[in-house]
């Protein structure tokens, strides 16, 4: 007689029958898919021996089941990701997640040419100067009100023109008598210095620096003979044809301040009341 050859589980004999062996030992083919076969992660159900399986991050799927969350496509041959365990394709990932162009409103896919400025993002090809409709691409541009264009189109159109040399000013500058001007352009009409950022003034038509202003133009204070510019200790007191700083307007005698005081001319002399009548 021939020895029995059963199943290692359910005893039920094998001959005649498709049987699998896990470590030389035999099982039919109900037991083993009820000891070894995995769980499906999505349906729950087993995954027979027979069928496909696939493994993704410790979890097992039949090849139906491998699918997207979103779009039910089959994943078993598309790039994927994970999202809060939920599988979700490529398209569908960047669809959700990716930046869409500012422009067309499509998504920019990872990996492609795109441009980012201002929290936005376009496709490189979408990314056009509003006045010639040509791609900027890595040129510089220029931002106006929501609009961007090319630095030749902003120029042509919407640049401030320096007063002085008449070039585009495209940022910064000062304005004086309600015109543009380059910082570098705005300069003190005796020495050349740049103005911007300092005090200056005016004779005419032409801006000057405090020094020169002083030096050219101002009346000279009676008393100490120094510029009276209007700047700094700027107040002053005239009387007649002179002029005083208000610090230098004192008695000629005793120095006492004559500001808002009653005072006596005498000669070069300004006395008062006191002085006047020693």
């Amino acid at each position: 007689m021939s020895e029995p050859f059963d199943c290692d589980s359910c005893k039920e004999s094998l001959y005649g029958r498709k049987y699998i062996q896990v470590d030389d030992v035999p099982h039919c083919v109900p037991c083993y898919d009820r000891l070894y076969a995995n769980t499906c992660q999505e349906c729950k159900e087993l995954i027979e021996h027979n069928t496909r399986e696939l493994y993704y991050e410790d979890r097992h799927y039949h090849e139906l089941c491998f699918r997207c969350s979103h779009c039910n496509r089959p994943l078993a041959d598309q790039p994927f990701t994970c999202q809060e365990d939920a599988l979700v394709c490529n398209d569908c990932y960047c669809n959700e997640f990716s930046s869409k162009c500012a422009a067309c409103g499509k998504t920019v896919m990872p990996g492609s040419k795109q441009l980012e400025y201002g929290g936005c993002a376009w496709h490189e090809e979408c990314f056009v100067c509003c006045g010639c409709e040509q791609p900027i691409g890595a040129q510089s541009f220029i931002p106006d009100k929501g609009e961007y264009f090319c630095v030749p189109c902003y120029k042509g159109r919407f640049a401030p023109h320096c007063a002085h040399c008449k070039e585009i000013l495209v940022q910064g500058g000062v304005t004086f008598r309600d015109e543009p001007w380059h910082k570098e352009c705005f300069l003190c009409t005796g020495c050349k210095v740049q103005l911007a950022g300092q005090p200056f003034t005016t004779q005419g038509e032409d801006p000057y620096c405090v020094k020169c202003f002083s030096n050219l133009y101002a009346q000279k204070c009676s008393a100490c003979d120094k510029p009276i510019t209007g700047f700094g200790e700027g107040k002053y007191v005239s009387f007649e044809e002179r002029q005083w700083h208000q610090p230098c307007f004192k008695c000629s005698e005793c120095s006492v301040s004559l500001v808002g005081a009653g005072f006596f001319p005498d000669g070069t002399k300004i006395l008062c009341k006191s002085c006047n009548t020693k």
